[in-house]
Protein backbone atom coordinates (compact mmCIF):
# COMPACT_ATOMS: atom_id res chain seq x y z
CA UNK A 1 0.00 0.00 0.00
CA UNK A 2 0.84 3.43 -0.86
CA UNK A 3 2.55 4.82 2.21
CA UNK A 4 1.09 8.48 2.50
CA UNK A 5 -2.35 6.79 1.41
CA UNK A 6 -2.03 4.20 4.68
CA UNK A 7 -1.12 7.79 6.36
CA UNK A 8 -3.96 9.95 5.50
CA UNK A 9 -6.58 7.33 5.24
CA UNK A 10 -7.20 7.08 9.17
CA UNK A 11 -7.64 10.27 9.40
CA UNK A 12 -9.80 11.29 6.58
CA UNK A 13 -11.93 7.64 7.57
CA UNK A 14 -12.37 9.39 11.30
CA UNK A 15 -13.37 13.07 10.10
CA UNK A 16 -16.00 11.42 7.91
CA UNK A 17 -17.42 9.02 9.98
CA UNK A 18 -17.73 11.82 12.53
CA UNK A 19 -19.66 14.06 10.38
CA UNK A 20 -20.13 12.40 7.04
CA UNK A 21 -21.23 8.61 7.53
CA UNK A 22 -21.83 6.41 4.89
CA UNK A 23 -23.07 2.96 4.35
CA UNK A 24 -21.55 0.23 2.24
CA UNK A 25 -24.19 -1.59 -0.46
CA UNK A 26 -23.11 -4.27 -2.39
CA UNK A 27 -19.07 -4.21 -1.11
CA UNK A 28 -18.82 -7.96 -1.88
CA UNK A 29 -19.10 -7.10 -5.73
CA UNK A 30 -16.11 -5.22 -5.65
CA UNK A 31 -13.35 -7.95 -7.09
CA UNK A 32 -10.02 -7.97 -5.97
CA UNK A 33 -7.27 -7.02 -8.44
CA UNK A 34 -8.00 -3.89 -10.65
CA UNK A 35 -11.45 -2.43 -11.65
CA UNK A 36 -11.99 0.67 -13.05
CA UNK A 37 -14.78 2.13 -10.73
CA UNK A 38 -17.21 4.43 -12.14
CA UNK A 39 -19.73 6.47 -10.22
CA UNK A 40 -22.15 8.86 -10.57
CA UNK A 41 -21.24 13.22 -9.56
CA UNK A 42 -22.88 15.29 -7.68
CA UNK A 43 -20.84 17.00 -5.04
CA UNK A 44 -17.36 18.06 -4.40
CA UNK A 45 -16.70 14.64 -1.83
CA UNK A 46 -17.60 12.12 -3.64
CA UNK A 47 -14.91 10.34 -4.23
CA UNK A 48 -14.31 9.92 -0.01
CA UNK A 49 -17.01 8.37 0.18
CA UNK A 50 -16.20 5.99 -1.91
CA UNK A 51 -13.01 5.49 -0.74
CA UNK A 52 -14.11 5.45 2.71
CA UNK A 53 -17.05 3.22 1.21
CA UNK A 54 -14.13 0.32 -0.05
CA UNK A 55 -12.07 0.71 3.26
CA UNK A 56 -8.90 0.87 3.93
CA UNK A 57 -7.20 -2.57 2.37
CA UNK A 58 -8.79 -1.24 -1.13
CA UNK A 59 -6.72 1.60 -2.04
CA UNK A 60 -7.81 3.24 -4.64
CA UNK A 61 -5.70 5.91 -7.43
CA UNK A 62 -8.64 8.73 -8.13
CA UNK A 63 -8.68 11.02 -11.01
CA UNK A 64 -9.56 14.19 -10.47
CA UNK A 65 -9.02 17.56 -11.67
CA UNK A 66 -5.52 18.87 -12.00
CA UNK A 67 -6.30 22.28 -10.37
CA UNK A 68 -6.79 19.82 -7.08
CA UNK A 69 -3.38 18.32 -7.43
CA UNK A 70 -1.40 21.85 -7.29
CA UNK A 71 -3.65 23.57 -4.31
CA UNK A 72 -0.39 24.37 -1.89
CA UNK A 73 0.91 21.31 0.28
CA UNK A 74 -2.72 19.41 0.13
CA UNK A 75 -1.95 18.92 -3.73
CA UNK A 76 1.14 17.57 -2.80
CA UNK A 77 -0.38 15.25 -0.08
CA UNK A 78 -2.43 13.78 -2.45
CA UNK A 79 -0.57 13.36 -5.31
CA UNK A 80 1.87 11.44 -3.09
CA UNK A 81 -1.14 9.28 -2.23
CA UNK A 82 -1.50 8.46 -6.13
CA UNK A 83 -4.56 10.98 -6.98
CA UNK A 84 -3.65 11.11 -10.34
CA UNK A 85 -4.37 15.17 -12.01
CA UNK A 86 -6.32 15.68 -15.18
CA UNK A 87 -6.05 18.67 -17.59
CA UNK A 88 -9.70 18.57 -18.76
CA UNK A 89 -10.06 20.17 -21.94
CA UNK A 90 -7.56 17.59 -23.77
CA UNK A 91 -6.02 14.36 -23.85
CA UNK A 92 -4.07 14.08 -20.99
CA UNK A 93 -1.51 11.64 -22.15
CA UNK A 94 0.13 11.78 -18.93
CA UNK A 95 -2.95 11.01 -17.12
CA UNK A 96 -3.51 8.06 -19.13
CA UNK A 97 -0.51 6.35 -18.97
CA UNK A 98 -0.47 7.05 -15.33
CA UNK A 99 -4.01 5.49 -15.32
CA UNK A 100 -3.43 2.55 -17.27
CA UNK A 101 0.11 1.73 -15.31
CA UNK A 102 -2.30 1.74 -12.33
CA UNK A 103 -4.51 -1.03 -13.73
CA UNK A 104 -2.04 -2.82 -15.27
CA UNK A 105 -0.18 -3.06 -11.85
CA UNK A 106 -3.40 -4.75 -10.63
CA UNK A 107 -4.68 -1.55 -8.76
CA UNK A 108 -7.57 0.22 -8.69
CA UNK A 109 -8.85 3.56 -10.47
CA UNK A 110 -11.60 5.43 -9.46
CA UNK A 111 -13.03 8.25 -11.92
CA UNK A 112 -16.36 9.85 -12.66
CA UNK A 113 -17.32 9.38 -16.65
CA UNK A 114 -19.33 12.78 -16.74
CA UNK A 115 -16.35 14.63 -16.07
CA UNK A 116 -17.57 17.00 -13.82
CA UNK A 117 -21.18 17.43 -11.18
CA UNK A 118 -24.17 16.77 -12.35
CA UNK A 119 -27.20 17.77 -10.01
CA UNK A 120 -29.77 14.76 -9.54
CA UNK A 121 -32.12 14.64 -12.55
CA UNK A 122 -30.12 16.10 -15.09
CA UNK A 123 -28.03 14.09 -17.62
CA UNK A 124 -24.60 15.14 -18.97
CA UNK A 125 -23.55 12.89 -21.50
CA UNK A 126 -20.68 10.27 -20.49
CA UNK A 127 -16.96 10.52 -21.61
CA UNK A 128 -14.75 7.61 -23.03
CA UNK A 129 -12.23 7.48 -20.72
CA UNK A 130 -13.48 4.45 -18.51
CA UNK A 131 -14.18 2.76 -21.70
CA UNK A 132 -10.97 3.05 -23.31
CA UNK A 133 -8.87 1.92 -19.67
CA UNK A 134 -11.28 -1.46 -19.58
CA UNK A 135 -10.61 -2.28 -23.18
CA UNK A 136 -7.04 -1.41 -22.92
CA UNK A 137 -5.90 -3.45 -19.86
CA UNK A 138 -8.65 -5.58 -19.32
CA UNK A 139 -9.44 -4.60 -16.34
CA UNK A 140 -13.58 -4.91 -15.28
CA UNK A 141 -15.98 -1.57 -14.77
CA UNK A 142 -17.27 -1.47 -11.58
CA UNK A 143 -20.55 1.26 -11.52
CA UNK A 144 -20.85 2.91 -8.33
CA UNK A 145 -23.88 4.80 -7.19
CA UNK A 146 -23.52 7.62 -4.04
CA UNK A 147 -26.86 8.79 -3.02
CA UNK A 148 -27.11 12.34 -4.07
CA UNK A 149 -28.48 13.83 -1.19
CA UNK A 150 -25.83 14.31 1.55
CA UNK A 151 -26.97 15.48 5.52
CA UNK A 152 -24.08 16.27 8.36
CA UNK A 153 -24.12 13.31 10.37
CA UNK A 154 -26.68 11.63 8.30
CA UNK A 155 -25.31 8.51 6.62
CA UNK A 156 -24.85 8.51 2.78
CA UNK A 157 -25.19 5.35 0.96
CA UNK A 158 -22.61 4.07 -1.30
CA UNK A 159 -23.74 1.03 -3.90
CA UNK A 160 -21.32 -0.98 -5.56
CA UNK A 161 -22.51 -2.80 -8.90
CA UNK A 162 -21.79 -6.25 -10.10
CA UNK A 163 -18.24 -6.05 -12.34
CA UNK A 164 -18.48 -6.29 -16.21
CA UNK A 165 -16.08 -6.88 -19.32
CA UNK A 166 -17.46 -4.33 -21.43
CA UNK A 167 -17.88 -6.00 -24.97
CA UNK A 168 -16.71 -4.55 -28.39
CA UNK A 169 -18.03 -5.73 -31.96
CA UNK A 170 -13.84 -5.79 -33.58
CA UNK A 171 -10.53 -6.78 -32.91
CA UNK A 172 -9.91 -3.16 -31.54
CA UNK A 173 -12.21 -0.73 -29.97
CA UNK A 174 -13.87 1.93 -32.13
CA UNK A 175 -15.19 5.22 -31.49
CA UNK A 176 -18.40 4.07 -31.41
CA UNK A 177 -17.77 1.14 -29.20
CA UNK A 178 -16.40 3.81 -26.47
CA UNK A 179 -19.53 5.87 -26.48
CA UNK A 180 -21.78 2.90 -26.36
CA UNK A 181 -20.18 1.35 -23.22
CA UNK A 182 -20.11 4.51 -21.66
CA UNK A 183 -23.79 4.91 -22.14
CA UNK A 184 -23.90 1.21 -21.06
CA UNK A 185 -22.29 2.41 -17.88
CA UNK A 186 -24.23 5.86 -16.96
CA UNK A 187 -27.19 3.49 -17.77
CA UNK A 188 -26.14 0.96 -15.44
CA UNK A 189 -24.48 3.47 -12.76
CA UNK A 190 -27.87 5.14 -12.38
CA UNK A 191 -30.32 1.88 -12.24
CA UNK A 192 -27.91 0.86 -9.29
CA UNK A 193 -29.92 4.06 -7.57
CA UNK A 194 -32.96 1.73 -7.29
CA UNK A 195 -31.39 -0.28 -4.63
CA UNK A 196 -31.35 2.47 -1.83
Amino acid sequence: MNRMYAVLYPLVWLFMRLFHPWKSVGLERVPEGNGVLCGNHTTLGDPVYVVCALGRRRQTHIMAKDEIVRWPVVGWLLRRAGIIGVKRGKADVGAIKESIRVLRNGEKLLLFPEGTRVREGERSEAHTGAAMFATRTGAPIVPVYIQPQKRLFRPTTVIFGQPYHPQIDGAKPTPEDYHRIAEDMMARIRQLGGER
